[in-house]
């Protein structure tokens, strides 16, 4: 199937789904406000840290802030655009994966349009300013090329957390009930990746760095924006990281797939 036609595809399921949210405004309010207030707090719990401690371990505050407005954002456009993931553990142990099997569509596509968590909007913008002001206050010697590597590590950003989030929930098809906690556990990891993993051991910073790279999200992208020489090309394997993840993430779901039997499952 073309990008384009996927590209529109993908439109016309989300905005349908977007239609039925919109129908209860007040509960799609609540939810933006509960999601913006948390980060908000989470923020404020950073600067009172720094407050007290204006250097840790080499890392000042807004270098740190932006680390964490990474983990929120790139969340927040998971919630927003491609919540079908989290919807996975119900799709396969009702059967409803049945009508998306039948239609002439990707099903990962189909997966991705099930649902939109409102939630992911409030992250989305509160993650965005974060981030924003992290650039702005990091007195960073701009050029063009350091513009377009910003967005290339943004937009890997993005695919790796998206794609650990579709390998974490196509465990449904091995763990076949209504209380799988794994996806909650994977997705949990990500706290790690808030803050510089020079804090962590190092089997911790090899695990977040390949087995779940979340530090691909945050760490490895801020070491490039504030110049830490100690950690100088480390990334440029971001692109790389995105890749085996999309690749790694697809495999796990098709695997699992095979293994979909309908219902009463």
């Amino acid at each position: 199937m073309r990008l384009s036609r996927m590209f529109f595809l993908y439109k016309r399921l989300y905005t349908q789904q977007l239609k039925a949210i919109l129908e209860y405004n007040k509960d799609f309010y609540i939810l933006i406000g509960s999601a913006a207030l948390t980060q908000v707090l989470g923020f404020i719990f950073l600067w009172v840290i720094y407050n007290r401690i204006p250097d840790i371990n080499g890392w000042q505050f807004w270098e740190v802030a932006f680390m964490y407005a990474m983990i929120f954002l790139t969340e927040g456009i998971g919630s927003l655009f491609f919540e079908g993931t989290w919807r996975m553990n119900g799709l396969v142990n009702r059967g409803e994966l049945d009508r998306y099997l039948l239609r002439p569509v990707p099903i990962v596509l189909q997966i991705f349009c099930t649902g939109i968590g409102v939630n992911g909007l409030g992250n989305l913008l509160i993650g965005s300013v974060i981030v924003w002001q992290s650039l702005v206050h990091g007195n960073l010697e701009w050029s063009l090329a350091k513009v377009a590597i910003i967005i290339l590590l943004m937009v890997t950003a993005i695919i790796i957390r998206v794609s650990i989030n579709l390998a974490g929930n196509s465990i449904a098809f091995w763990v076949r009930n209504a209380g799988n906690a794994f996806p909650i556990m994977v997705h949990s990891l990500a706290d790690l990746a808030k803050y510089p993993i020079t804090l962590f051991n190092q089997g911790i910073r090899i695990f977040i760095s390949t087995a779940l790279p979340y530090a691909f999200i945050s760490f490895y992208p801020a070491t490039y924006i504030f110049n830490k020489s100690e950690w100088h090309g480390w990334w440029m394997l971001a692109p790389v990281a995105a890749v085996v993840s999309a690749l790694g993430a697809y495999g796990i779901f098709r695997i699992g797939l095979r293994r979909y039997e309908s219902t009463g499952n």
